[in-house]
């Protein structure tokens, strides 16, 4: 295992700088922000001592969201990127320097507070002189806390956009591939490791020479979290968003070639947003202008309705005219390949309970561990139109996350996933899908969804994306996606590749 996170480290070490140095600069703002909000509050409540309970209460209640749930909970009240990671980050961080703050300044010694107001001491100066360095320990040990909280947690801000050491663990996980997780999980170890020595030392520092090592410290921390705003680089024109796996950002990186090739505007990516609801409430708020989306998907996810029917041209009139009618979007012209749901297990499998269609599991569905997506077991097109339409149900299932799933089979801890037909791991783990002859699935055809007003504003991008129009079978996306997934080629360099021999760019 250490040997694959040594090959990544050589040949990702590029990838491995750029994504530290994100996850460094969220780090160290949210930080800043906690102490700023939380140091003044704390020393506030140490004054009106009967307010500090509940306060401190709700800072409590704050740490009790799931961090998932809480990033979720950002992106229709304030978009995805980096700000909402912030402000989900500070949050977290808050309750262990509140909490010290308080406590420290309370547990001085009453008789030295008595000696220096006897002195002639001011509340403030009090509060300087003895009060905050007697406290001092303490306040650090809950500012070391809170780091490392952050740290740990802002691993998953990448799901929102946010960048950082996230985007590595997430690919590792989607591909089942533990040097990935290992490159990022190592040095965001070493990160909260290295900042809590770094804090510890000022502390000792403090003690011998009051608060100027603490103020260097902030200024250093407060000029690497700001480079961004001090850097002078613009964005894109367009910013397109791309799901969780190879293929999205297979996608969104043709897109990309073909919009700059086509067009003077200038595209930025965001790919390994999330799910469909991370994807389409960014594209509702505006944070990103658009994003390959699923026929099938796009009528009973976000339509939420039923397919009227398997026919492909049917099913695309169905999901661009209710887009257009609910929501005033634009969904382009699908590829030719259908990335529907399956039903996979592996070849031996079928054959030892002689396995050919969805309706055969019926006969054998005690003897089957199932490993399902969140996403599919919840699904009316998944487990629950499967229980609805083939009337059976399967008394054994493991949820988990997509990129698991392949694992989980190819290891024998799962005998049955739901599977998308073009995957890579159909090929790596020679998988066989179930045919879905009571044709539960419907057609799963993949097109730009973007804004009207995104296409009104730059009309050249409908016949710049219709490029991909009745373009990509299933077998070449299937090999596209196993190219990036099981060979870890560059979805950039797979996507140019297979444009160039197309004949689409030149």
């Amino acid at each position: 295992m250490l040997s694959e996170w040594f090959r990544l480290l050589q040949k990702r070490s590029d990838v491995l700088l750029q994504t530290t140095w994100e996850h460094l600069q969220l780090s160290l703002l949210s930080l800043l922000i906690a102490v700023l909000i939380a140091l003044p509050l704390g020393v506030w409540l140490t004054r009106r001592q009967r307010v500090a309970e509940p306060v401190i209460g709700v800072t409590a209640v704050l740490q009790t969201i799931p961090s998932l749930a809480l990033l979720g909970f950002m992106i229709p009240l304030i978009g995805i990127g980096k700000t909402p990671a912030v402000i989900a980050l500070t949050a977290y961080a808050l309750l262990p320097i509140l909490r010290n703050t308080y406590t420290g300044i309370r547990e001085v010694d009453p008789a030295l507070i008595e000696a220096a107001t006897g002195m002639g001491m001011s509340s403030p100066r009090r509060l300087v002189k003895v009060e905050l360095p007697l406290a001092m320990p303490v306040i650090m040990a809950g500012v070391r806390t809170a780091m490392v909280l952050i740290v740990g947690t802002a691993t998953l801000a990448a799901l929102i956009g946010a960048g950082g050491l996230g985007d590595l663990i997430l690919t590792g996980i989607q591909r089942a591939d533990n040097g990935y997780i290992l490159l990022g999980a190592i040095p965001a170890a070493l990160l909260a490791l290295f900042f809590d020595g770094v804090l510890r030392l000022t502390e000792k520092r403090s003690q011998v020479a009051s608060f100027k090592p603490i103020l260097v410290m902030v200024a250093v921390a407060a000029l690497v979290a700001l480079a961004p705003l001090l850097a002078t680089g613009t964005g894109g024109d367009l910013v397109i968003g791309g799901k969780l796996g190879a293929e999205p950002e297979i996608l969104i990186h043709m897109y990309k070639i073909l919009i700059e090739e086509e067009t003077d505007l200038k595209v930025k990516l965001k790919p390994d947003l999330g799910g469909t609801d991370f994807l389409f409430k960014a594209l509702q708020k505006k944070d990103i202008d658009l994003y390959p989306e699923f026929t099938g998907t796009a009528i009973t996810s976000l339509l939420k309705e039923e397919a009227v029917g398997t026919d492909r041209d049917q099913v695309y009139r169905q999901a661009a005219e209710g887009m257009k009618k609910k929501y005033d979007m634009v969904l382009l012209e699908p590829m030719a390949y259908n990335n529907t749901y399956a039903l996979a297990v592996k070849k031996e499998t079928a054959d030892k309970y002689n396995l050919h269609t969805i309706s055969d599991l019926k006969s054998h569905a005690a003897d089957l561990m199932a490993g399902f997506t969140f996403e599919f077991k919840d699904r009316s097109d998944g487990y629950r139109g499967i229980r609805k339409k083939y009337k059976f149900t399967l008394p054994r299932i493991r949820t988990m996350d997509a990129g698991l799933r392949s694992k989980a089979i190819q290891s024998g801890d799962v005998d049955l996933i739901d599977a998308y037909s073009t995957d890579g791991y159909m090929i790596e783990y020679n998988l066989v899908a179930l045919k879905d002859d009571k044709n539960l699935f419907p057609p799963y055809q993949g097109a730009p969804l973007m804004r009207q007003e995104t296409l009104v504003k730059h009309p050249e991008l409908e016949k710049a994306l219709n490029r991909l129009a009745g373009r990509i079978t299933e077998e070449e996306m299937q090999r596209m996606n196993h190219r990036v997934d099981f060979k870890d080629e560059d979805p950039a360099r797979v996507a140019r590749e297979f444009l160039k021999k197309k004949g689409l760019i030149d």
